[in-house]
């Protein structure tokens, strides 16, 4: 049994922190949420009334926020770090860009602990069923080490580089796909909208057919709904595919088809959209060619 500091326990973090619950490994969480502490309390977790408390004495700690600006104030300003025990592990699994994770790993290693680097991808379904794909940089021993710990959430845990970081490249490359798949998937049924066609129809056959995509086949029945529930939010695409964009500015890479599909995401969060279900990105098309108010 490994005790674990678990923050962040958003709709993703809460049942990976329970996978763990049910895995037998002791788990202390929080969030400023605190139906979600409830939540993990009656599933055999622990609730903290600080990050710095659930960190006390825990070996390992896992963040399971937003990006590498809030990694930073739960480790350094709100204690977290400091309240590890010594030589412990901490697992970032956010999306964040490259050099951001470098200089979070120096910062940890400084004072005698570990990063892995271990972003994810699979979404609200893969951390309910513990299906999530993660992508791991860190030494191999420390991978080694916290290995049995990620197969829990995850059921495709990539080991993609020797130091921090490496996770988080191959993270931003997969939001590039991600993103443009989505905002792709909604021009087409935009375009069959303004046509006239059945949408309905149209998924059922480009579902099956070789203009399939995960992404098609996950967000377009959400594209024909009138209010989604929120799986992934358009906003977290304004900030993935920001990553995307200044990373490809750090390497002198182009990458004018993630610009594209970044515009759109960020006019759909400019109508208002920013909280509304990814898929709702759709509306932009539509309000662009004139087919919603």
């Amino acid at each position: 049994m490994t005790t674990i500091a678990f923050v962040g326990l958003g709709a993703m973090g809460l049942p990976m922190a329970q996978n763990l619950v049910k895995a037998g490994h002791e788990v202390r969480g929080f969030d400023l949420n605190a139906a979600a502490l409830t939540e993990l309390q009656a599933t055999g977790g622990s609730a903290a009334a600080s990050a710095e408390q659930a960190a006390t004495g825990a070996e390992v700690l896992m963040l399971m926020v937003v990006n590498a600006a809030q990694a930073e104030q739960v480790l350094f300003a709100n204690g977290a770090l400091a309240a590890l025990n010594p030589g412990s592990t901490v697992v970032l699994m956010a999306t964040c860009a490259q050099a951001s994770v470098q200089a979070l790993a120096q910062q940890i290693e400084a004072v005698g602990h570990q990063l892995v680097d271990a972003p994810v991808s699979g979404g609200v379904v893969g951390a309910q069923n513990g299906t999530l794909t993660m992508m791991v940089g860190c030494e191999s021993a420390t991978y080694e080490k916290i290995s049995p710990l990620l197969q829990v959430l995850g059921e495709r845990v990539f080991h993609v580089g020797q130091t921090p970081g490496q996770g988080a490249m191959v993270k931003t490359i997969n939001q590039l796909l991600c993103g443009v798949h989505i905002a792709v998937a909604a021009e087409a049924f935009a375009l069959a909208d303004k046509a006239g066609l059945d949408l309905e129809m149209l998924l059922q056959i480009m579902s099956g057919s070789a203009a399939s995509s995960w992404m098609l086949q996950n967000r377009g029945p959400r594209m024909l709904e009138q209010d989604p529930e929120v799986k992934s939010a358009v906003d977290i695409f304004v900030k993935d595919l920001g990553i995307v964009l200044q990373t490809g500015h750090d390497m002198r890479a182009g990458l004018p088809i993630a610009a594209a599909a970044h515009q759109m995401y960020l006019a759909a969060s400019g109508r208002g959209d920013g909280r509304a279900d990814d898929s709702q990105v759709i509306n932009t098309y539509r309000t662009l060619n004139g087919t919603k108010d």
